[in-house]
């Protein structure tokens, strides 16, 4: 089931840059960005084997990755704080209970103390980039570092993800199957955690 849906994924990924190009990349990297579960795994490499064919121009589309990333994550950095500040945390109770007044402190003390490398090496990592900048809009993290240290980590893995796709060639495709098996060790890893949160949570309730 899940080699389905992920090939779908691919498959829709791979049919977005063909047709549009350039603005297909910044697309899927914005979504990406703003916890939109797209692998930038897959849209990078494709884009760098599509570089290795001639068609792309290899810094233009390091370029037009890591740009999509930021305006995604400003996006989900500011749906964050709209949530605190527009009073839709009290309206809703599942809001309410996930963004306590507890959690708020521990996200804002969090980013206070380890914000600026967690942004930066979050970009670094599958499926925490996809999210890390939520959490960073809770913290209420200053947007000018927050802008720069995802700009600078964004040009990393896009520089790093596109060049592997150029090496590869044809071949490119093979990074999924060892990037899928990351992504579930992360996932577990989150999991865990959140299980971790839950039980902190109502023992102390």
């Amino acid at each position: 089931m899940i080699a389905l849906i992920l090939g779908g994924v691919s498959n829709f990924i791979l049919s977005v840059i063909q047709r549009t190009g350039y603005l297909g990349i910044f697309l899927l990297m914005l979504l990406q960005s703003v916890n939109v579960p797209v692998p930038s795994e897959i849209i990078m490499p494709f884009s760098g084997f599509l570089v290795h064919q001639g068609v792309f121009n290899f810094w233009l589309v390091v370029s037009v990755g890591a740009l999509g990333n930021l305006i995604g994550a400003l996006l989900s950095y500011r749906l964050a704080s709209l949530l605190v500040k527009n009073g839709l945390r009290e309206r809703w109770r599942i809001l309410k209970f996930l963004l306590s007044e507890r959690n708020l402190e521990l996200a804002q003390r969090w980013f206070n103390k380890y914000g600026n490398a967690s942004i930066f090496f979050g970009r670094l990592v599958p499926v925490i980039s996809t999210f890390i900048s939520f959490p960073a809009g809770l913290g209420k993290m200053k947007i000018l570092n927050f802008s720069i240290l995802t700009f600078a980590g964004s040009l990393i893995w896009s520089t790093f993800l596109t060049w592997l796709g150029f090496i590869l060639g044809k071949n490119w495709g093979i990074l999924g199957i060892y990037f899928h098996k990351f992504d579930y060790l992360v996932l577990g890893a989150i999991l865990a955690l959140i299980i971790w949160w839950l039980w902190r949570h109502f023992k102390r309730s």
